[in-house]
């Protein structure tokens, strides 16, 4: 556990035991097993049914780590904004991957809960919701379908103003036929989850009658006739999210499965950017403070010249300086997060701005932290390797950094 300074002194003793608690699972059980996953050779062992991931989603599960976000009358943990980050943070010092696989487990089930709760339909909140919330071995699990082979980052225009511009839409096409809805199209390898996933929350062009294209969000369960899957995605990082490919050939949902239409996305479609975002920041906030960790820990331990390497000042302004950004992003993260979760609408420009910097506030760290353990960051075994790498990835994931931050421009000059 992190013994120096959280400047939050309005912690009280109930948050601290929040922190602790989670920060055992996060140690105890998403550590190790995020660091055995990483191991694996082929990204289809990860998935099996045997692999401890599935240990740790049913532990997860057990937890109601799974449903903490949802409302307290759906068994929700009725977490206060700065104690989400909390509990965000520790799930990201534990493991990135897991965090963030848990995190959009929830995805299609809180989007179905909260239109539900809108419209009154109670079929939808039976068929889908209950299920997820009650279940407590992991038999539901949740993706999000949103980036496509040519529509990474730039999906975040998409609904927008300047996405009208600039003529983005998803190429993945819903279309009405009587009382249901026909999707057809593919989803890249991007797809979090997507690998396990049993209902997908997929945005997608949505094609009127008389042809013109709007932007919508649906929910599609994984076992219906003409959804595939690809293989899982061998990557570099945070091999413990599992990402892959879905393909839709005439899949049919019924008329209901349509959440969102596209008069109601660009508010929507802001309201998950802002979400979204200011998890990541929050997660790499957990990573960042990881890495940090992991270097000081080993300056202390490493002696070189006759006395611990965090005796010579070259190291000391180092290690200085690891702990100021981890500080600065934790500030941001949390301002924007508590900010984000309680405005309406959000100003996502705020969140956008805090995955951006946590996420290379991680990365520069787990960079740092590396050069500091010198030969020893090159290992495998070493704990700093794995979190350098599942820093790097950050800052492609939920939108490229630079693509955000003109995303996030473009809103800024709105707003302002």
């Amino acid at each position: 556990m992190s013994t120096y300074l959280d400047l939050n002194k309005e912690l009280t003793p109930e948050q601290v035991s929040l922190k602790e608690e989670t920060h055992r699972f996060a140690e105890e059980v998403l550590r190790p097993a995020s660091i055995e996953l990483d191991r694996m050779a082929d990204p289809a062992d990860v998935i099996k049914k045997d692999s401890v991931l599935w240990d740790v989603f049913r532990k997860a599960y057990e937890l109601g780590h799974h449903i903490r976000g949802f409302p307290e009358e759906l068994g929700g943990a009725g977490l206060s904004p700065i104690e989400s980050h909390i509990v965000g943070e520790e799930m990201g010092w534990g493991s990135a991957g897991f965090s963030i696989g848990l995190g959009v487990a929830a995805f299609p089930f809180a989007m179905t809960a909260t239109f539900a709760g809108l419209t009154g339909n109670q079929e939808l909140m039976k068929e889908l919701v209950l299920p997820y919330v009650q279940d407590k071995e992991a038999k539901y699990v949740g993706c999000w379908a949103i980036t496509e082979p040519q529509r990474g980052s730039d999906a975040v225009f998409i609904g927008t103003e300047q996405g009208q511009q600039m003529g983005l839409s998803y190429d993945l096409t819903a279309k009405r036929d009587g009382d249901s809805w026909v999707i057809n199209g593919q989803k890249s390898a991007w797809v979090s989850d997507g690998t396990i996933a049993t209902h997908a929350l997929v945005f997608l062009a949505v094609e009127s009658p008389d042809g013109t294209r709007g932007t919508g969000v649906c929910v599609v369960p994984m076992d219906l006739p003409g959804v595939s899957k690809g293989p899982p995605l061998d990557k570099l990082g945070q091999r413990d999210l599992n990402q892959g490919e879905i393909f839709f050939d005439d899949v049919r949902i019924p008329k209901d499965y349509m959440l969102i239409e596209p008069e109601a996305y660009p508010m929507i479609g802001e309201a998950v950017i802002s979400g979204a975002n200011a998890g990541m920041s929050t997660t790499f906030t957990g990573v960042a403070r990881a890495a940090f960790e992991e270097a000081l820990n080993y300056c202390k331990e490493r002696v070189q010249g006759g006395k611990p390497i965090c005796e010579h000042q070259a190291v000391q302004l180092k290690l200085f300086d690891m702990f100021t950004k981890v500080e600065a992003a934790r500030a941001l993260s949390r301002a924007a997060s508590i900010y984000n979760s309680t405005t309406i609408p959000p100003a996502a420009h705020y969140s956008i701005a805090a995955k951006v910097f946590c996420t290379n506030a991680a990365f520069s760290i787990a960079n740092d932290a590396m050069q500091l353990f010198g030969g020893y960051g090159l290992c495998k075994d070493m704990l700093v390797e794995k979190l350098f790498r599942d820093a790097r990835a950050s800052m492609i994931e939920d939108g490229c950094n630079t693509v955000l931050s003109l995303a996030g421009a473009h809103r800024l000059i709105q707003a302002y």
